[in-house]
């Protein structure tokens, strides 16, 4: 009893831990935005995206120092598409803000990762809860919003590939266990795909405006991929969907305290529920993922490496991800 007990604990705390780390991710990402716009009539938001892309990248190479033997065909294809990933997802989701506020922009982004967790879910119960995550996000944008064909357009192809993003992610979190390091080149290859935006602006950027983009780089780059990989490691594709869920109602208060777009009652309503719903999810799951193990030792079959996959202990080793999602 006293073992089962300190497991259930542990996994909670490992789900808690991913919750976390995706709230890190989501403050920085959405700081980030905010201090990008201020640049996006003199630099154009493609530009801004690609050259925040770059300082991370430079940043990322030099710190983590990656490997580049002895990585299978699979993983660099794994690296390359999140990197692929990043790249579209920062230009289209940039260039929407450019064009909409950004609480709208980043809950038409969100969802992406919401169908990711719809699609995957195996139990009515995270189905549930996506679809709570949903409703949240429903009621932050609002009715009588602003409207503009384009802006969301661009905020619904960021979605797409933030929904890539969210599969690769787990792809390259849980590969091996240097994936951190490894991150560092999914960046790389992000920040090439988007130079051809940024190389002809550079010229055009002042001294404080590069101030400012190598902030916007490492707290809305560097760090959130990082610690979204560090969530991929202990939770799953469909869990990691549903927690960037938080990513509308940070997006929605920055927005509020930084650019000053106003919250009504329904977007406040929206933020709380999104907030319930991230928690429950990471508190709900990891329990789940226990129990379901345990049982697959006292004889029933083994549980999916999805299901498994939310239960791992830090310490553990990750799982091969070949054969899922």
């Amino acid at each position: 009893m006293a073992a089962s007990t300190g497991m259930n604990m542990s996994t909670n705390r490992t789900g808690l831990r991913a919750a976390g780390y995706v709230f890190v991710g989501a403050l920085g990402i959405q700081a980030s935005s905010a201090i990008s716009s201020t640049m996006f009539s003199d630099l154009g938001s493609p530009a801004v995206s690609s050259i925040r892309l770059l300082i991370a990248a430079v940043v990322l190479l030099l710190v983590l120092r990656p490997r580049v033997r002895g990585i299978s065909v699979r993983q660099w294809f794994n690296i390359a598409a999140f990197g692929a990933a990043m790249a579209a997802m920062n230009m289209l989701l940039y260039a929407s803000i450019e064009r909409l506020p950004l609480g709208i922009a980043v809950t038409l982004d969100f969802l992406g990762p919401a169908a990711v967790a719809l699609v995957l879910s195996r139990r009515i119960r995270e189905a549930i809860w996506a679809l709570a995550a949903l409703a949240g996000v429903v009621l932050i944008a609002g009715p009588g919003g602003y409207f503009d064909l384009s802006g969301f357009l661009f905020g619904l192809g960021a979605g797409f590939c933030f929904a890539l993003y969210t599969v690769f992610a787990e792809k390259v979190g849980k590969a091996d266990d240097d994936s951190i390091a490894t991150l560092a080149l999914s960046v790389a290859f992000a920040a090439v795909l988007s130079a051809p935006f940024g190389i002809p602006q550079i010229t055009s950027v002042s001294a404080p405006q590069w101030s400012m983009l190598a902030l916007s780089g490492l707290i809305g780059v560097a760090l959130p991929y990082v610690v979204d990989t560090l969530a991929a490691k202990l939770s799953s594709a469909r869990v990691i969907g549903t927690l960037f869920a938080i990513d509308p109602a940070v997006g929605s208060l920055v927005g509020w305290v930084a650019l000053g777009e106003q919250l009504n009652a329904l977007a406040l309503t929206g933020i709380a529920l999104i907030m319930v719903t991230g928690a429950v999810v990471a508190w709900t799951t990891a329990s789940t993922s226990t129990r379901a193990d345990t049982g697959s030792r006292r004889g029933s079959p083994r549980p999916s490496t999805a299901d498994h996959a939310s239960a791992l202990d830090p310490g553990d080793p990750a799982p091969s991800t070949a054969g899922r999602v």
